[in-house]
């Protein structure tokens, strides 16, 4: 399997090195040149398989460069740092609705999923493509990306990497998690702004030949370990077809019944993954796309024209608190029918007025499955009170999101197709505004915040979550969103 740039398609590359570039030369995001597939064989054969092995066998369909059992072992390693039986639980709520617990591993967000495994898959392109530099891995984040990427390539050898965060725009369970980071490769810094000012500025330095051939002085090689970099998409891909195999196996349906998924999106790559398992021929319905009061998503389906130029709201789902969707540009190039020069004049357009439009028929004809929609800070509230006082299932603030849209379109279109709810986090991570829905009372400490939240609702504060307030905060910096090459040079430089 060769991958292409989605700017430019004459650039081809190996799956090894897509990975170990994270991004193409020319801006583009890579795509694999040709979709696998997957049978309804193969998917009736994964009913007997573990987590690790489907995702080792989804992961050979993409990554032609590794053999199946070296897949497997990294998979195992991977996913045996997860707590609890399974690394991903479909539990069902009712005989239609189900949530896919994406948020079992060492950070307690779905980012484990795919960044417990992409430093194995990295040091391993690394060997395969002959590097001998070191990996520098730089990372902007809207809080749980950051954490998850500094777990995961905590002192391996031959990486280090340096995140960004918005210094207001995460939870404070998220900053807490970042600052007391452990590892002697890596390196955490707030800026004044918000997401999409750190993904802006990240993106800039990847294209900056000039401080490029700086770090090159310095042995260094730029990669990522944002969902732009195709090692951190395709593990997501996984339990998209797990899931699908898990209500096979308990006969919650048959075979080629279709089901739909709603995902809380922000930067459009975990829903995105849904879209590749499709494609691959899982039989997936509807793609429900749900977006918080930055609705820039579902008004992008609502019309095909994707326009930033709107006001920013800081929510209390942080993780989605996004306006420029990077993994939206992979979409667009299968929409387009793999039209790079379409793809790069839309990606220029963004970048100098803030917008593009697409043509809305191709986009209703060509992108069918996908629907928008978008949940306010009151109604992601109620919803969090409503679903645990319905079904004792508590939901933190990105899950609400997506349940109520879900709940939402279902009423508006009388859908009773089986819906899987991605869940995306802990509540844990979100103690603050979950007990507040819960409660009426917003508590102004977050420690304190999820020890009163376990004991309102006996759910017990997930492992990785305990003690934070003991640990050593390491990374106190904050600075001007346009400091960041600056603080990137400068730190190596220490």
């Amino acid at each position: 399997m060769q991958y292409v740039s989605t700017r430019e398609k004459s650039t081809i590359v190996s799956s090894a090195e897509a990975i170990v570039k994270g991004l193409s030369e020319d801006g583009g995001l890579f795509v694999p040149s040709e979709f696998p597939a997957i049978s309804s064989k193969e998917l009736e054969q994964m009913t007997d398989m573990e987590y690790s092995e489907r995702a080792a066998f989804v992961l050979s369909k993409f990554l032609s460069d590794f053999t199946l059992e070296e897949l497997n072992d990294y998979t195992k390693k991977a996913y045996s740092r997860f707590y609890g039986d399974d690394p991903c639980p479909l539990v069902a709520i009712d005989d239609k609705t189900y949530i896919l617990e994406l948020w079992h591993g060492p950070t307690c967000a779905f980012k484990d999923m795919a960044l417990t495994l992409l430093p194995h898959l990295m040091v391993a392109s690394r060997k395969k493509v002959g590097e001998k530099n070191k990996t520098l891995i730089l990372v902007a984040t809207s809080g749980d990306t950051g954490k998850a990427a500094l777990e995961g390539f905590k002192d391996v050898e031959g990486c280090e990497i340096i995140v960004f965060y918005p210094s207001e725009g995460v939870s404070d369970m998220q900053k807490l998690q970042m600052q007391t980071q452990t590892g002697n490769n890596v390196y955490v810094c707030a800026i004044k702004g918000n997401f999409d000012d750190a993904q802006s500025a990240v993106k800039v330095i990847f294209n900056d030949e000039n401080v490029k051939a700086q770090l090159l002085e310095q042995g260094y090689k730029l990669s990522s370990a944002n969902s732009i970099n195709w090692g951190r998409l395709v593990p997501q891909i996984a339990y998209y077809v797990s899931s699908y195999v898990d209500l096979l196996a308990s006969n919650e349906i048959k075979m080629g019944e279709k089901i739909n998924f709603c995902v809380p999106s922000g930067n459009f790559g975990n829903i995105l993954a849904g879209y590749y398992a499709m494609r691959m021929g899982v039989p997936i319905g509807k793609l429900i796309c749900a977006s918080n009061k930055n609705r820039v998503l579902t008004d992008f389906f609502a019309s095909g024209k994707y326009d930033t130029n709107r006001e920013f709201y800081k929510t209390m789902s942080p993780s989605m608190d996004i306006l420029i969707s990077s993994n939206l540009e992979r979409l667009l190039f299968e929409i387009s029918g793999r039209d790079d020069k379409y793809v790069a004049s839309l990606m220029n357009d963004l970048k100098t007025k803030g917008c593009y439009q697409i043509d809305f028929d191709k986009l209703k004809t060509n992108a069918s499955n996908f629907e928008g929609g978008f949940s306010d800070e009151e109604m992601t509230m109620d919803t969090i009170e409503d679903f645990y006082d319905e079904n004792d299932y508590l939901l933190d603030t990105h899950t609400a999101v997506a349940v109520g849209v879900s709940q939402a379109i279902k009423e508006e279109n009388r859908d009773n197709t089986k819906t899987v709810i991605v869940s995306t986090a802990s509540p844990y991570k979100f103690p603050q505004d979950v007990y507040n829905a819960l409660t009426g009372e917003f508590v102004d400490d977050s420690i304190k915040a999820a020890d009163m939240l376990e004991e309102y609702t006996g759910m017990e504060i997930p492992e990785p979550l305990q003690g934070l307030q003991s640990r050593i905060v390491r990374f106190k910096d904050v600075i001007e969103k346009d400091k960041i090459k600056e603080a990137v040079l400068s730190c190596l430089k220490k």
